[in-house]
């Protein structure tokens, strides 16, 4: 019997998720007022932090299984605003305290501004529904 290959790694998903928020904060500061897809793209920055925390979590429990625990400490350090942000980000939605969403993407935003975004690569059915599956959590 041969070797289990995962192919999605954890940090494969953080990519993933670290471009589509990037995307989706280019395409919010360039919207003039809150819609739904507005809304949709804000609550979906929610969810790929939510999502981020997650890998972080899984790649800190390999590290630690091998007994590298300063390096796990090291990047557990690293992304420490992870959580305090989705929750902040969160709750400005639940609360819909749209006029403060700007301050708070503009917060969010030095962290991934490594992140290029030569071209949008998500479409519209990517982030559809968004606002509804945060809400019903």
């Amino acid at each position: 019997m041969g070797r289990i290959i995962y192919t999605e790694t954890p940090g494969k998903t953080r990519h993933h998720y670290r471009r589509s928020i990037a995307e989706m904060l280019r395409r919010l500061s360039q919207k003039d007022r809150i819609d739904d897809e507005a809304k949709d793209q804000a609550a979906l920055i929610v969810l790929c932090l939510q999502g981020m925390a997650d890998t972080v979590d899984q790649t800190v429990r390999a590290w630690e299984n091998r007994d590298y625990w300063m390096k796990a400490e090291h990047f557990r350090r690293e992304w420490t605003w992870l959580d305090p942000m989705a929750d902040r980000l969160g709750t400005l939605i639940y609360e819909e305290r749209w006029d403060e969403l700007p301050g708070m993407l503009a917060k969010l935003a030095p962290h991934f501004r490594d992140v290029t975004v030569k071209r949008m690569t998500r479409s519209k059915s990517f982030w559809q529904g968004a606002y509804d599956k945060l809400m019903k959590g």
